[in-house]
């Protein structure tokens, strides 16, 4: 095999795959974006790139940043490469690869976030994007609002000029901005929260309010947050992700894989101009939430369908679940008959249709998608993405008895053993009181539904406590799988007739 090509700037012409065609020494910033995970890269970044292919957005490079210590190997990993992606893209047919260039700069991580204030103070940032995951937005598990009491918020509200959190840094630089006459920033989540940038002004401003009303109410009245969804599969790094950059001669310490997919819709509210990111397939709209609520429903919750009962049963990937009849079955019942009448058509896409793209895509065997990775915070995840649908299809006097299920498969995982005996490893930053909870919930099930910073009055409503207590008993008595196929029977017996 012929000696790999370290990517860099220096290297771009040695390359064999699609690359920068622009002059990257000659790009400005104009974002920061905090959180420069897989998905970003495989994703926001990707459309910038391809708009600067095409000559434009030259002055919207994007720097970026990270806030927890974790994030200094990633940065040392990309600047090492001069901030360089190779992206392989896995389509069920064909795998091809493209290096992308939109990422200029990556910031040093700092405990008090001085280097990541004094950029975003920088007028010439008018974007600052995000991914830091659903659970970090500081909300409160019972009231959905802003967690105030949070020991982060506090210290930050204590300390407002060397903050811990993202939104501190924030909260920080717009000071900053407002005070030498410049206009706010528009803050642009991009992660899987219904409302995301909705949420995003409430944390921004709220944080902001218990130091200095008067710059909440600036920032409250200048800056923008647009709403938006995101969507493409992008699985973490491992031994298999780096061979596959070597396969096109490239030695690329952080390359990314993704699906043949992507979809990004936002509100156009942005304060300070944004690039044209609807020129290269991006969708600016006003109902962002009825997108976003077919995909968090449908994609999200349907994840957390599968991968609980995947953990249970030592399946190690997501096309892995979908590869199991039993599993198979399940999800296509729950989907069809439980999540997607919750769901409204948008423009070109009928829930049904987009049920059946997400079976295809969930089936992609090229896409390492661990059931793992999946599963994480689901504390977080099921609150976000499943108990919502409960909560319509009980309203409604619709089926839950599905839904019942997924939550009793993921009270069995969380009680940290496989069916085979196997140890479940810590996938949650309440696995302790999870755990715990499983284990009551093993002879007593209804230990699991008092969680009340999951469930609130989910408890206490019948259909969904009573269909969740006849379940969890059969799934320790019986197995996952009983549990599955007498679920799926009425759908099988419908069909054999």
């Amino acid at each position: 095999m012929d000696e790999l090509i370290s990517l860099s700037n220096a290297t771009l012409d040695q390359l064999t795959v699609a690359r920068p065609r622009y002059d990257r020494t000659a790009l400005t910033p104009g974002i920061v974006h905090i959180g420069v995970g897989n998905f970003h890269r495989a994703h926001q970044a990707w459309y910038l790139h391809r708009l600067m292919q095409e000559g434009k957005a030259q002055d919207w490079a994007i720097i970026g940043a990270g806030v927890r210590p974790y994030d200094a190997a990633m940065r040392d990993k990309l600047l090492a490469q001069d901030c360089l992606t190779t992206l392989v893209e896995l389509d069920p047919q064909n795998v091809s690869a493209e290096v992308v260039g939109s990422m200029i700069d990556y910031l040093p991580i700092a405990e008090d976030n001085a280097p990541l204030i004094n950029q975003m103070a920088d007028p010439a940032i008018r974007i600052v994007a995000m991914t830091v995951t659903e659970s970090g937005y500081y909300i409160d598990p019972v009231t959905k609002g802003f967690d105030a009491g949070h020991v982060d918020i506090q210290h930050d509200a204590a300390h407002p000029n060397l903050p811990r959190t993202a939104f501190g840094a924030m909260v920080a630089a717009l000071r900053i901005r407002r005070d030498a006459g410049h206009g706010p920033f528009t803050g642009l989540s991009c992660d899987n929260l219904q409302g995301n940038g909705d949420i995003l002004r409430q944390t921004v401003v709220s944080l902001a309010r218990l130091s200095d009303p008067d710059l909440a109410d600036w920032i409250d009245a200048n800056a923008t947050f647009p709403n938006s969804m995101v969507d493409c599969i992008a699985p973490a790094t491992g031994p298999k992700e780096l061979a596959l950059a070597a396969d096109f001669g490239i030695k690329d310490a952080a390359v990314v894989t993704h699906e043949a997919f992507r979809q990004w819709v936002i509100e156009d509210r942005f304060c300070a101009s944004r690039p044209d990111w609807d020129a290269v397939g991006a969708t600016f709209s006003d109902h962002v939430h009825e997108y976003e609520t077919m995909k968090i429903r449908i994609l999200n919750a349907g994840h957390q369908v599968v991968a609980n009962v995947g953990e249970i049963l030592g399946i190690e990937t997501i096309a892995g679940c979908m590869a199991d009849p039993s599993i198979l079955a399940f999800f296509g019942k729950v989907e069809r008959n439980e999540i997607a009448p919750t769901v409204s058509p948008v423009p070109g896409k009928t829930p049904a249709e987009y049920v059946s793209l997400i079976e295809e895509r969930f089936s992609n065997p090229r896409i390492v998608d661990t059931t793992r990775r999946v599963a994480y915070d689901g504390s977080a995840r099921h609150p976000g993405f499943v108990l919502p649908i409960v909560r319509d299809q009980l309203a409604t006097g619709r089926s839950v008895d599905g839904l019942a299920l997924v939550e009793a498969l993921w009270a069995r995982m969380c009680a940290g053993t496989r069916e085979n005996g196997a140890v479940i490893e810590a996938n949650d930053p309440m696995w302790e009181a999870l755990t715990n909870a499983a284990a009551e919930a093993k002879t007593r099930p209804m230990a699991w539904l008092e969680q009340s910073n999951i469930y609130g009055e989910l408890a206490h409503k019948g259909p969904f406590a009573e269909a969740f207590c006849r379940w969890l008993p059969l799934i320790w008595a019986e197995g996952s799988k009983a549990a599955l196929d007498s679920y799926s029977a009425v759908t099988r017996e419908v069909a054999a007739g």
